[in-house]
């Protein structure tokens, strides 16, 4: 069985679903070493111009594979350092794809499952799913930069609620404290998720990965470097093909019919 599904939807959108439904898809060996060839191959297709991941069943993702941390308990701290680092870099090279990323949380997000969703540029989850971060529960320390990403994405307040308490918030209590984009009614979700993907898909392709990069790390750092960025990137797209059919199309009153960039 294939723990990693790929799904080709028109319009450029990659879909991609963690697929161990009976364990709430953990992040198994298997799986990583799926995730890490399949999130190769996207970064060539020139094709694709947004990715959504989301869970098989009733779960987005348990996390870490808690059977396999039990078994590397007796390895070295050294050992473990080297293969947690491996382990964190493959799951949240999502995060270095130059298309937008969208995660559909259709069920519960646990620990690194939670924390591959932040990774995402947007995130979108059930009204009902539950969001939480447990690892002091376990007698860990966050992982999957979790103290990295919690923070940036919902404030150091909520990022200490979840990580410090291990308090389960429900995707639509998430999104009120800006942990997810927005929420949907679970039925919905995904029909919601990929309308918004087509939509993220048909826009510029140059213009949208130059926009990504510079809201990557939250923005730029003050006003003036987000000027000196925007007077370089807005020129390049102003002397582009898509840039005339995105005029004409507005002109014309029809879908604009952007080449690949």
């Amino acid at each position: 069985m294939n723990e990693l599904l790929i799904d080709r939807r028109d319009g450029g959108v990659a879909v991609l679903t963690l697929n161990r439904p009976e364990r709430r898809n953990p992040m198994t060996d298997g799986m990583t070493e799926e995730w890490r060839r399949a999130v190769a191959a996207l970064r060539r297709d020139r094709e694709v111009r947004c990715v959504v991941v989301t869970g098989a069943g009733s779960a987005f993702c348990s996390g870490g594979d808690l059977s396999w941390l039990a078994e590397r308990a007796t390895e070295g701290v050294t050992g473990l350092r080297d293969r947690m680092l491996d382990f964190y870099r493959t799951w949240l090279s999502i995060a270095d794809l130059e298309v937008p990323t969208i995660a559909a949380v259709n069920g519960a997000a646990v620990g690194a499952g939670l924390c591959l969703a932040l990774a995402c540029d947007l995130v979108y989850a059930s009204e009902e799913a539950k969001l939480l971060a447990p690892f002091t529960s376990l007698g860990l320390h966050p992982g999957m930069a979790a103290t990295y990403l919690l923070p940036r994405v919902a404030g150091v307040g909520v990022a200490r609620e979840l990580l410090l308490t291990g308090r389960t918030m429900t995707g639509a209590e998430a999104a009120a404290a800006g942990l997810v984009t927005r929420a949907f009614p679970g039925t919905s979700l995904l029909e919601e998720v990929f309308e918004i993907a087509r939509r993220t898909a048909a826009n510029a392709p140059a213009a949208t990965r130059l926009t990504k990069v510079a809201l990557a790390g939250g923005g730029h750092a003050d006003l003036d470097a987000a000027l000196r960025w925007e007077s370089l990137a807005q020129p390049v797209t102003m002397v582009s093909d898509d840039m005339r059919e995105g005029l004409a199309a507005q002109r014309e009153r029809r879908p604009a019919r952007f080449g690949d960039s």
